[in-house]
């Protein structure tokens, strides 16, 4: 054993600062000295806690401070310049592949080797791939003696999987020669190679301090040896248990905070006792946790073997959790409420910081959404992936949009984003998006493409022209002048990937447009901006280069996945004060509250996931470390923050409905304390998130809508089907014909029964009327051609297509069939045909309108009136009662004339053609009473109703008898029947 200078700093300390006050007292008389001093850090976040940490210390006095820098950016130039063997292995060493073409190229690679499989799943693999190279090169390991990992015993799919691997031991290395690269880990391996080289032949004379590494890389603690036997060298560990004995430590496993510690004083050859604490030897005066908190959670995790030696809980003391608060919550929602209100909290007192530390993402985008609520803005430190910002989101949205030849749902969400202007102003452009989606996107999905477009506006225009479907038309042509190139080349099959980007980039800034500034500066402004145009000039430089070719049918999703590896992080701090960490970047950092959020098992630590290349045992085989080893780091990282001054450790108790477990180390110390030493418990920000959102005042149930208009308001003309409406549901009546309300068709629906309805009736029509005097010699071939009309573009479904159609195909040969016989006793056939009854009321005449789908007049001179039904015919108890009254009024209006085609007469049938498609295909259902007495009782009953709705005291209440209701309603939802339905206001239950 040999006696280094091995450190460690208590993680009852903040690390940085007490790093700077060791240093300041070591070397900080002589400027010069401070200045040539040499410290190594984890990471760039690291080097700028500890330029802050002098900075406090020196109360802002300028200051002289050492060079700093991250352990993995060694200085390449000073190597070079040394003048030594090692100058010349670096100057040697060459450039690493960038990431995004290292992506493209394994992608070929994968691509070569199995046809089938697309390019954007070949993108996916690659990224796997490279995570596989980076943690072979890190662990100093080749592919050498892969072949051999794979037994008989082993099953199959390990041998595919080697097989597959041969794209890194075959193809992989000769390309890199091939590009003159190598991996990006090894290059970072060989650099930290170089420099322990050149400090083992010549020590530098300036000091090197290497802070706050646990040397889990194999590079990294071949430096840290080499630091550590420097002349003056100095390893300085975070939170190393100084007070751990020998076979305890001898005992830890992986998952141990200690683990990687102890493996590293292992490969140094030091013995655990010789490592000082650095904090006595510089008398730190820094403010910390109780150094009880560190014993009694190293009390806690002691290794399973090893907890016969556990201490009696009441020695510890209280004080060991002074500080120290839990708050379970009840979902992440409310986790993510509380969170912000502790942290809006901290804002209270001058100067304090506060961070919230979690490797759960949504839950930190969570609390920097509910900060919001204060107008309090914080950065998450993970940053935010490209493909998710406004830019990243655009560009996918239009590459949609295209390649899927303007389906409606893609194109409106390309339409709706903000960016989306068309060389417009923004308010005019959403207003002709608004209109578009109105007239032609509602409903069934036109033909594919702007033709589709145009063609679907021109029928809609043909059946019921509309005033704004010349606009509309105009916004359709504006669509396609700005697209056509885009749509030319990603409609070509196999493309040139940096020609279709080109394409895509060109119709995104046309789009971003607006009447007064150009869409590149819209696109391409700020960080997210900055971002998205570097990665669109890299991925169109190393496509360029490699001369790489997608489908243009897969470029969205090709796109998206060379998107994944992109995060947008911003160039400066949104608040100096508050922080939201995850748990790598918050490494030697320090805050004044500590939030540990998300401590749940799966959550943290993460599921230790063993990849998709190697079984457990092949990899232990191959030498990679155990997949627990990251679970120890972790426990390690819990340590730290954990022995922060003030913590606030925080869990939701149910996540979508589904109970959670506590995180393996907070479960242990809940356990552990018992009921002796309680955790302080933050239930007054409960209470506070709950005020917040609360609504002031007692609550007040609601009543039944029923509205009273005044006369003036109420409708004097109704068909006879709204007729029934009002009957079933006055309130719908109210809100269609006083309000004026009428409910949107969906976007991109397939046709429904009711369009299937539609289809049916219109063709019946065009046949009946087309044919009034006969029946031709080829009637079922007309009627069928008549169908293919009436369906139209429909047709293009597979669910009309498949399923509709064979029914209609029915339904036309048994009409004609039926037909055929009805007609030999009939004088005229009236299809569709309207007609009118004006009905004395108390407040002024009241019209009766109507559209009959079939009259009969027959030779004997009676009327049969006919309804089409291709659903449910209702009973005739229920026509009798009123509920159903559509048929007998059309009888009121033929018996008094008001079919201006169809000469009066006694009505002699009602009928109901039932006409399915099924089984049976159709049927005929006949009114067994008088039809006559059966008019003259529904018109009875119309003019009863008029009179009691011209009283003005008259509500048009929801549902006044909710068994006769109709099963659905467009205005369910502004009845808000829901509410008063389940009883919160007394009102009538169905």
């Amino acid at each position: 054993m040999r006696d280094p200078k091995i450190f460690t700093i208590s993680p009852c300390l903040p690390f940085a600062g007490t790093l700077a006050e060791g240093i300041l007292h070591r070397y900080g008389d002589d400027p010069i000295n401070l200045s040539s001093l040499q410290v190594l850090l984890p990471t760039r976040r690291a080097c700028r806690s500890l330029r802050e940490a002098f900075l406090r210390l020196r109360n802002g006095q300028p200051l002289l401070l050492p060079k700093m820098a991250p352990l993995g950016d060694v200085d390449e130039e000073e190597l070079i310049l040394s003048g030594t063997a090692a100058a010349k292995g670096v100057a040697e060493i060459p450039p690493a592949i960038p990431p995004l073409r290292r992506q493209l190229l394994l992608a070929d690679l994968i691509t070569s080797r199995d046809r089938e499989i697309p390019l954007d799943q070949a993108l996916k693999l690659a990224i796997d791939l490279g995570k596989l190279l980076d943690q072979v090169e890190v662990e100093g390991l080749t592919f050498d003696n892969l072949g051999s990992l794979v037994p008989d015993a082993y099953a199959s799919h390990w041998q595919k999987t080697l097989a597959f691997l041969e794209v890194l031991t075959a193809g992989w290395p000769a390309l890199l020669a091939n590009y003159g690269c190598i991996n990006g880990a090894d290059r970072r391996n060989r650099l930290l190679h170089a420099q322990a080289t050149l400090w083992s032949a010549a020590p530098p004379r300036s000091p090197v301090i290497a802070a706050g590494s646990t040397g889990s890389i194999p590079a990294t603690a071949a430096l840290l040896d080499v630091v550590s036997r420097l002349p003056q060298g100095m390893v300085v560990l975070p939170g190393f248990d100084l007070a751990m004995s020998e076979p305890v430590r001898a005992s830890l496993p992986t998952t141990h905070p200690q683990y990687g510690m102890a493996q590293l004083l292992h490969r140094l050859d030091i013995s655990a006792n010789t490592v000082t604490d650095w904090s006595t030897i510089h008398c730190s005066q820094i403010l910390g946790a109780p150094p009880s908190r560190a014993r009694l959670l190293a009390d806690v995790l002691r290794p399973d073997a090893t907890t016969d030696g556990w201490q009696d809980v009441a020695l510890h003391g209280p004080e060991s959790i002074a500080g120290v608060s839990l708050l379970e919550c009840s979902s992440p929602q409310e986790e993510g409420s509380a969170i912000a209100t502790i942290m809006r909290e901290a804002l209270e007192t001058p100067h304090r910081t506060a961070a919230l530390i979690t490797p759960d993402r949504t839950l930190g985008r969570r609390v920097a959404t509910e900060l919001k609520r204060w107008d309090i803005a914080v950065d998450d430190s993970a940053g935010i992936p490209l493909a998710d910002t406004p830019i990243g989101v655009f560009l996918r949205l239009t590459a949609r949009m295209i390649v899927g030849n303007f389906a409606p749902i893609p194109l409106l969400l390309a339409l709706k984003h903000p960016f989306a202007a068309g060389g417009l102003s923004l308010g005019a452009f959403k207003t002709l998006a608004r209109k578009l989606e109105r007239r032609v996107l509602r409903g069934p999905r036109p033909a594919a493409g702007i033709e589709g477009l145009r063609r679907h506006l021109a029928n809609l225009t043909a059946k019921h022209s509309s005033p704004g479907d010349g606009d509309v038309a105009n916004f359709i042509g504006l669509l396609d002048g700005l697209s056509q190139q885009f749509v030319a080349i990603s409609g070509r099959g196999h493309v040139s990937l940096a020609q279709v980007l080109q394409a895509h980039i060109q119709f995104a800034e046309m789009l971003a447009a607006t009447d007064i500034q150009p869409g590149a500066e819209r696109l391409w402004a700020g960080d997210d901006g900055e971002v998205a145009a570097r990665f669109i000039a890299d991925v169109a430089e190393n496509a360029q280069l490699d001369d790489s070719t997608v489908d243009g049918s897969q470029y969205p999703a090709v796109l998206e996945a060379l998107m994944a590896g992109s995060v947008v992080r911003p160039s400066h701090s949104l608040h100096p004060r508050l922080s939201i960490w995850g748990p790598l970047e918050a490494r030697l950092q320090q805050a004044d509250v500590v939030i540990m959020g998300g401590l749940n098992e799966g959550t943290w630590p993460n599921a230790t996931d063993i990849g998709p290349w190697m079984s457990r045992p092949m990899a232990a085989q191959f030498g990679l470390p155990e997949r627990e080893r990251q679970v120890g780091q972790s426990a390690h990282d819990f340590v730290q923050l954990f022995c922060a001054r003030e913590v606030v450790l925080t869990r939701a108790t149910r996540v979508d409905g589904t109970p959670t477990v506590r995180n393996r180390w907070l479960e242990r110390l809940v356990t552990f304390l018992g009921k002796d030493i309680q955790l302080h418990r933050r239930q007054d920000v409960l209470t506070w998130v709950h005020r917040l959102d609360a609504i002031d005042g007692a609550s007040r149930p609601i009543e039944p809508p029923a509205p009273c208009p005044p006369l003036s308001a109420r409708p004097r003309e109704l068909s006879v089907t709204q007729i029934e409406l009002w009957m079933r549901d006055p309130y719908a009546l109210y809100a269609k014909h006083i309000l004026g309300l009428k409910a949107l068709d969906l976007i991109d629906t397939d046709p429904g029964v009711a369009d299937y309805g539609t289809f049916i009736h219109q063709a019946l029509e065009i046949f009946s009327k087309r044919h009034a005097s006969g029946l031709p010699a080829d009637a079922l071939q007309e009627l069928l051609g008549i169908g293919r009309e009436a369906f139209g573009d429909a047709l293009a479904h597979p669910g009309i297509w498949g399923f509709w159609w064979p029914r209609f195909e029915r339904i036309a040969a048994w009409f004609i069939k039926l037909d055929d016989v009805r007609r030999q006793n009939l004088a005229m056939l009236h299809a569709e045909t309207r007609g009118a009854l004006i009905i004395d009321a108390p407040h002024g005449a009241f019209t009766l309108s109507a559209k009959a789908d079939r009259i009969e007049a027959r030779q004997d001179g009676s009327l049969a009136l006919i309804d089409y039904k291709t659903g449910t015919v209702p009973s005739w108890s229920v026509v009798q009662s009123g509920f159903s009254p559509q048929l007998p009024l059309e009888a009121a209006i033929a018996a008094a004339g008001g079919f201006a085609a169809v000469r009066s007469g006694e009505i002699s049938d009602l009928e109901y053609w039932r006409v399915s498609g099924g089984d049976p295909t159709g049927e005929v259902v006949k009114f067994r009473h008088n039809a006559s007495e059966a008019a003259a009782k529904a018109l009875a009953g119309l003019k009863d109703l008029v009179a009691r709705f011209d009283d003005p005291t008259t509500p048009y209440p929801a549902q006044p008898r909710p068994e006769w209701a109709p099963r659905y309603s467009d205005y369910e939802h502004l009845a808000r029947l829901q509410e008063w339905e389940a009883g919160i206001g007394g009102g009538n239950c169905r």
